[in-house]
């Protein structure tokens, strides 16, 4: 019988060696190191405590580097926050700027040349919801589709752009790489992959730095990712459904059908498959899970998944 395995993301709240010990007794059999937060030497702590503990007690391991990739981000604002009612306008600009309640700025230069009215633009996860009216120059001039507060630095999805001149690879994601190879790692997971093209390019860059490769798990949180899903199969050596930024991409009722599909043609394609994000989120507060959960986790393992992964659950 193949059991279903858990991925443990490692973080602040899990980086000591009795917590990491009790990580794997408790069945663990995947780290992730996620490289959106924390330094490399906070990294390679947590990787020589986990190869330490898997020594110990006589577990293998798997460490697999998660990149941070490409993230669209709000710039910084004069205010700590500011909070926007339904149907107020706000002009979101690839001009720098320090941001106001009424203009803010965006990191990625090429936004109001591929942008067009009617289009979303989602800040934090969605929590911020915007409806571009028409764009002129470099200001995209938006309003607010239900009140929302603004943060700085907060990343922002643009779910009908298509971001042509967004690399899913990023310079940052090169220094990570080389960790990965210094610590032989053994799977990398590549963030916002669009098309088997990515993955691609993923493996030159090993190739050509590093003469070797190391195992690309896909990462589907885009819709394009969605309607390319068998070429990027066909270039991976495992896929993660990373329910997070999809269901901000898609509507969230979609998110359990493409889930399910997912699993399904990775069975169907001998692919391993991780479902991730939001399995037992109330339990970073809570000793117990939610009902809801506990279905999530349960449908997931009957569909076939090859893995869960816990993210802040155990970071």
């Amino acid at each position: 019988m193949n059991y279903t395995k858990i991925v443990a993301t490692l973080g602040p709240a899990s980086c000591t060696y009795p917590m990491i010990k009790a990580i794997l007794e408790a069945g663990c059999r995947v780290i992730r190191l996620n490289f959106s937060h924390g330094s490399h030497e906070e990294q390679q702590l947590r990787h020589d405590l986990v190869r330490q503990a898997s020594r110990e007690l006589g577990i293998d391991v798997a460490i697999l580097m998660d990149l941070q990739g490409p993230k669209i981000r709000l710039g910084q604002l004069k205010e700590a926050s500011y909070t926007l009612a339904k149907g107020e306008t706000l002009v979101v600009t690839t001009e720098p700027c320090l941001g106001t309640r009424n203009r803010v700025s965006i990191d990625y230069p090429y936004l109001h040349e591929e942008i067009l009215p009617g289009s979303r633009i989602l800040i934090n996860d969605g929590l911020v919801s915007l409806v571009v009216e028409r764009v002129e120059g470099q200001d995209i001039h938006c309003r607010m589709l239900e009140e929302g507060t603004l943060i700085a630095r907060k990343g922002v999805n643009l779910p009908s752009v298509p971001l042509r001149y967004l690399n899913s690879f990023t310079k940052k994601d090169e220094a990570d790489l080389a960790f990965a190879f210094s610590n032989q790692l053994d799977y990398v997971a590549l963030s916002f992959v669009r098309s088997a093209e990515d993955v691609k390019a993923l493996k030159a860059y090993m190739l050509a730095t590093f003469g070797s490769t190391i195992p690309i798990i896909s990462k589907i949180e885009k819709p394009e990712a969605v309607v390319n899903l068998a070429s990027i199969m066909a270039e991976s050596s495992a896929i993660m459904i990373a329910r997070g930024d999809l269901g901000v991409e898609v509507p969230a009722e979609e998110v359990p059908l493409i889930q399910k599909a997912i699993i399904r043609s990775c069975i169907d394609a001998g692919l391993p498959v991780i479902t991730a994000t939001q399995m037992l989120e109330s339990m970073m507060h809570n000793p117990r899970p939610t009902r809801a959960e506990t279905n999530d986790v349960a449908n997931a393992v009957l569909d076939g998944t090859s893995a869960v992964m816990l993210s802040g659950e155990t970071a």
